[in-house]
């Protein structure tokens, strides 16, 4: 099954609602816990950026110093 944006626009809108049901495709999906649908919502966002349809985690780092 190819994963998009709706599937996982869903699999997070489940998650920040504390719903164990999700709904795309004409299909109703039920989770048997939170962590199953954070890992549905890692294996569908690995899937987007593999493809090249969602764009890779960027990370950022701060210079701090402090004076002594």
């Amino acid at each position: 099954m190819a994963f998009t944006q709706v599937n996982l626009d869903a699999v997070e809108a489940a998650i920040s609602s504390g719903e164990l049901k999700v709904m795309f495709d004409g299909r109703e999906v039920w989770y048997r816990s939170v962590a199953d649908l954070l890992r549905a919502r890692d294996t569908i966002k690995a899937s987007l950026q593999s493809a090249g349809t969602l764009p890779a985690a960027t990370r950022t780092s701060y210079a701090s110093r402090s004076r002594t």
